[in-house]
C-alpha cells in the first residue's frame, strides 16, 4: 500500500532560479511550483478552516480590504510579486493574499480560530570558533512536502514602494504560494535570517502583515536599515514575530540579534526590543514573548515554546554545530519536543555557518540525518 503525500517525509527541497521583474519572478515561482501550491491551498487547515470563512464575513472582508490598500499603498511590488505567484499557479490571488493575513480571524464574527500559529526555535553560537545560527522550521502538518527554496535577483527600472529599492538578490525557503522572507533568508548584502512566530493578543488589521515586513528585510543593507524596515514607520505591524539575525560582512566583531516586533503602537510603527550577542555569547528564542511586554494569546503555541525553551536552556551553552544539531534534534519532552513529528512538524532545520559562507538544510532529525544540501552564502561581491 503506497504512503500517502500527507504522511510521507519527502527528502526534498526543490528550488528556482529567477531573475526579472517583481511580477516575472513571482510568476516563475507560481509556474514551476504550480503543482505544489495547489495541494497546499488544497490541504491548508488554517486557510481553508479560518481565514476564508473569516473572509466571507463583512468584518473580514473590509481587514482584507483594509489590509490590502495598505500593503498596495506602502509595498506594491510585492503585491504585483504574489500577482505574479497566483497567475503563474492559475490560482485565485486572494487565497494568497489571505495567507499572509492573520490578523483576519479575531475580527471576523462568528468564526472561531481553530488552528492556532506554531512556530520554531532558534539557536545562534558567537565565539572564536564558531559563528552559527541553526533554526527548526515548525509548522501545521499540512506544510510538510510543501515548500521550496526560492532564489531571485530581482532589477527595477524605478525605485519600488516606500524603501525605495531598485534591486534584490536572495535566497529564501518559502512554504507553497508565500512570499520569500518568512522563515530562513539570505541576501547578497551577507544577511541571514530567520523567523520565529509570536502571537500577540491584540492584532492591527489594516496594518502591514508581518510576512510583507520581512519580505521587505530581504533587501536591508545593515542591521540600522533593517531596523528601520522592522519598525516599519507611518504603518506598524498588523502581528508579531522574532527574527535572528547577523551580516556576514560588517564593521567590527561580529554580532547576532534578535529582535522581538509587536504590533503598531500608537505611533504607527511597531514595538521593538533587540538583544545582542556579541563574541562568547549566545541565544535562543522560540515563540514567546521574553522582553516586550506584549499581552499574548494562550493555548498551544505558548505551552510549546515555553516547553521547548526549557529544554533548550537545561543544556550546557553551546559553543559548537554538534551542539546546536543535538539541541534542535532534541525529542526528549513529552508533548512539545523540539524536533517534532506530532500535529505540529517541525518540516526542515537550517545551519547557518558565517565562518564557513554556507547554508545547510535537514529535511529530517538533524540528529539521525545529514544535510540534504549545503548552499553557499550570497554575497555581492
Amino acid at each position: 500500500m503506497p504512503v500517502t503525500e500527507e504522511l510521507a517525509r519527502r527528502h526534498c527541497i526543490p528550488i528556482v532560479y529567477t531573475r526579472g521583474t517583481h511580477y516575472e519572478v513571482g510568476f516563475d515561482v507560481g509556474r514551476t511550483f504550480g503543482h505544489i501550491i495547489h495541494s497546499f491551498l488544497k490541504e491548508a487547515n488554517n486557510l481553508n478552516e479560518e481565514f476564508l470563512p473569516a473572509y466571507e464575513t463583512p468584518q473580514g472582508r473590509q481587514a482584507y480590504e483594509n489590509t490590502l490598500a495598505n500593503v498596495k499603498a506602502n509595498f506594491p511590488q510585492y503585491v504585483r510579486e504574489l500577482e505574479g505567484t497566483a497567475d503563474g499557479a492559475k490560482v485565485p490571488f486572494h487565497k494568497l493574499f489571505l495567507l499572509h493575513m492573520d490578523a483576519i480571524t479575531p475580527y471576523a464574527s462568528g468564526v472561531i480560530p481553530k488552528c492556532e500559529p506554531v512556530g520554531c526555535s532558534s539557536i545562534c553560537v558567537n565565539n572564536e570558533e564558531e559563528e552559527l545560527l541553526g533554526h527548526t522550521e515548525d509548522a501545521l502538518s499540512s506544510v510538510l512536502n510543501h515548500f521550496y527554496f526560492v532564489s531571485a535577483h530581482i532589477i527595477s527600472d524605478q525605485p519600488q514602494g516606500k524603501w525605495g529599492v531598485k534591486e534584490e538578490r536572495f535566497t529564501s525557503l518559502c512554504y507553497a504560494g508565500h512570499l520569500p522572507g518568512y522563515t530562513m533568508n539570505n541576501n547578497h548584502h551577507g544577511l541571514v535570517f530567520s523567523i520565529n512566530t509570536l502571537s500577540a493578543r491584540d492584532l492591527r488589521p489594516g496594518k502591514t502583515p508581518r510576512h510583507f515586513i520581512t519580505r521587505a528585510l530581504l533587501a536591508a543593507e545593515n542591521f540600522e536599515q533593517a531596523q528601520k524596515i522592522l519598525r516599519d514607520g507611518g504603518s506598524g505591524a498588523a502581528d508579531g514575530c522574532s527574527i535572528n539575525i547577523s551580516f556576514l560582512n560588517q564593521e567590527g566583531n561580529r554580532l547576532f540579534h534578535n529582535v522581538e516586533m509587536a504590533p503598531a503602537d500608537n505611533n504607527n510603527e511597531s514595538q521593538l526590543n533587540v538583544l545582542t550577542a556579541s563574541c562568547g555569547e549566545h541565544l535562543i528564542h522560540c515563540n514567546s514573548y521574553l522582553r516586550l511586554n506584549v499581552p499574548q494569546v494562550s493555548g498551544l503555541i505558548i505551552d510549546s515554546s515555553e516547553a521547548r525553551l526549557d529544554v533548550l536552556t537545561q543544556f550546557p551553552a553551546p559553543i559548537s554545530q554538534d551542539d546546536v544539531v543535538n539541541m534542535l534534534g532534541d525529542e526528549s519532552h513529552n508533548n512539545y519536543k523540539v524536533f517534532t513529528n506530532g500535529f505540529v512538524k517541525t518540516v526542515a532545520m537550517g545551519l547557518f555557518d558565517l565562518k564557513a559562507k554556507t547554508w545547510s538544510l535537514y529535511a529530517d532529525n538533524p540528529k539521525k540525518n545529514k544535510p540534504l544540501v549545503v548552499l553557499p552564502l550570497l554575497e555581492k561581491n
